[in-house]
């Protein structure tokens, strides 16, 4: 058994924007290090073993920061870590993307296909760390794949968003991830939203 605490990165100037980054390699603005600095103040209190990240420089630099507040050597980057791919909507917002395509984003990588990726290197990862924890910065539209995949997907497309700075634990355990707590509260069906208000940007 294995625990993997995946992180999302600090904030970019894009995210303060509201534009989709994707694959747009956005470095972290002055807000997403101090959010950093503030993971890292939380997380070094527990015992952590291995931590590892997206290549891409918003989680990169976050994994760096985490690392040395807990205490950790240099983050192992992971390709397969990277944020869903959103095409030709990266850059706008989603006020330009609605007026463009009415908001149905057809050319953007599916959920399926980035838990196709993303699932083998977490497993990849418990293997290397059996019975272990390991902390993993990845990004908003790679962890909300995971927790809609490990419940059943149940989770909204909508209304639940994946805060900058926040964890989440997954336990890998017989080859199966399951989602243990949602951004520091146990995770149970009573975290769902009652409704499925305006679309928030993974």
């Amino acid at each position: 058994m294995t625990d993997l605490v995946l992180v999302r990165h600090g904030e970019t100037e894009w995210n303060r924007l509201g534009r989709v980054q994707g694959l747009s390699d956005i470095p972290l603005n002055e807000t997403g290090r101090h959010q950093a600095l503030e993971a890292g103040d939380r997380l070094r209190s527990e015992q952590w073993d291995a931590i590892a990240s997206s290549p891409l420089a918003r989680a990169a630099e976050t994994a760096e920061i985490i690392a040395r507040k807990v205490g950790l050597p240099a983050p192992e980057l992971v390709e397969a870590l990277v944020e869903r791919n959103y095409g030709e909507a990266e850059g706008l917002t989603g006020e330009e993307i609605d007026r463009r395509w009415d908001g149905v984003l057809k050319a953007r990588e599916s959920r399926e296909a980035v838990l196709e990726r993303v699932v083998p290197a977490l497993l990849g990862l418990a293997e290397r760390h059996p019975g272990q924890r390991v902390l993993v910065v990845s990004h908003g539209g790679v962890i909300g794949s995971l927790v809609r995949m490990a419940t059943d997907w149940t989770w909204p497309e909508r209304g639940v968003r994946i805060e900058n700075g926040s964890d989440h634990v997954f336990r890998v355990e017989d080859g199966r991830i399951e989602l243990v707590s949602f951004a520091g509260r146990p995770w149970s069906a009573d975290l769902l939203p009652a409704e499925d208000p305006v679309p928030t940007a993974d």
